[in-house]
């Protein structure tokens, strides 16, 4: 009874875990739980369309992507077993309530951190997001992106949450919805085309490095690469994983149609660099023109061309998140049932598993208990995301 109730508080008490993708590895509840092991994401196999009567046969492409289930939290608990004679209701409100609600925002902490491998960006870097606009242009760069217009979420700060409602209030709503707004202070569901909009405190923030304007590419990459070469306008410029920049006439394009969206690419930083000599490599996705299945940019990066970043240089902002559910995977694991114990339960629901385990301390008649949870997470489809700066 502990188990499930812990299971369905801490499923409760998520917000951005939530409502994206999560899966459940049931092998592990045979073999024990085995901390550093992967799973193996398939990623949407794309074609090229060939034109007249003849036959173009292409090889497959299908791509992957691999997520570890390698992070193990849990919550210690100390009750004695008068306790324990508590009804369950009472017990859930005294101690699996504050507890569980800790590991949930723990889980979602980590999460949040998906922002740094996305790089469709919205908003204005150091103003507080508090239009419909800037959420319509959120579903524009995941349309450009062909993302389905079902299941959309959106997580804000605080801060983001306050400004939204209170600039969205005067928009024709029905009349449940903004009910809802006023009563809860919240977004809601079913608003401007998200399933459900929320709000948490465990939006990350993020400091740029300290990259100044004036960079340039240095070479003309290729299809595939996984790098690019910029020529710093400072000699030692720092560029933290997670930048976003844009570069001089290379524009994103649609994945199906390949055909140009217009809107220049927003390339994100994969890794920490630092210039030597004003010369640095900026790790990114890997990039191809139209020209590829995987087509990602119209032009390749060119040699001189101009590198414009996004946000000023040194300063932290706040990355609230806009996502399909399948942008980002929660996927968690069974960790093995301990022998010897007084109690040890396991439970999973909705791609959460959870496991508690309890034992006897005799000298001070008290039940220490712990609740864990393995997991892993990671951004499989960034193009179906888009972070809303604040």
């Amino acid at each position: 009874m502990i188990t499930r109730k812990s299971l369905q508080i801490l499923e409760n008490r998520l917000v951005i875990a939530r409502n994206c993708n999560r899966q459940y590895d049931k092998s592990f509840a045979e073999k024990g739980a085995k901390i550093g092991s992967t799973l193996r994401i398939r990623l949407p196999n794309r074609y090229l369309v060939s034109n007249g009567p003849a036959l173009v046969v292409q090889d497959e492409n299908e791509q992957d992507t691999t997520l570890s289930v390698s992070s193990q939290k849990h919550i210690g608990i100390n009750f004695t077993t008068a306790e324990l004679a508590l009804s369950m209701d009472d017990f859930s409100e005294r101690f699996l309530e504050p507890a569980i609600s800790q590991l949930a925002a723990s889980i979602d902490n980590d999460v949040a951190n998906a922002f740094s491998a996305i790089g469709q960006s919205v908003g204005t870097p150091g103003t507080t997001p508090a239009s419909a606009l800037v959420l319509l242009q959120a579903h524009q760069k995941i349309d450009e992106a062909a993302g389905p217009r079902q299941e959309r979420y959106g997580t804000v700060n605080p801060a983001a949450n306050a400004s939204l409602v209170d600039g969205l209030k005067g928009l024709f709503n029905p009349t449940d919805t903004l009910s809802k707004q006023f009563k809860e202070g919240l977004m809601g569901e079913r608003v401007l085309g998200f399933e459900e909009f929320s709000m948490s405190q465990s939006i990350q923030q993020f400091t740029t490095g300290s990259r100044t304007a004036g960079a340039t590419v240095t070479t003309t990459s290729k299809n595939g690469d996984t790098s690019i070469a910029i020529t710093t306008n400072g000699a030692t410029d720092t560029i933290k994983k997670g930048d976003v920049f844009t570069i001089a006439g290379t524009n994103k394009v649609n994945p199906q149609t390949r055909q140009s969206t217009g809107s220049l690419f927003q390339f994100v930083a994969t890794a920490d660099a630092t210039a030597s000599g004003s010369a640095a490599t900026v790790k990114v996705a890997a990039i191809y023109d139209n020209t590829s299945a995987l087509a990602t940019v119209d032009t390749l990066p060119a040699a001189t061309s101009a590198v414009t970043w996004l946000g000023a240089a040194s300063t932290t902002y706040p990355q609230n998140l806009i996502y399909h559910k399948n942008a980002i995977a929660l996927a968690t694991a069974d960790l093995e049932m301990p022998q010897g114990v007084d109690m040890a339960a396991r439970a999973n629901h909705n791609g959460i598993s959870l496991r508690i385990v309890r034992q006897y301390d005799i000298n001070n008649d008290r039940m220490p208990c712990r609740v864990d949870v393995l997991y892993g997470y990671g951004v499989i489809r960034p193009e179906l995301a888009c972070r809303l700066w604040g």
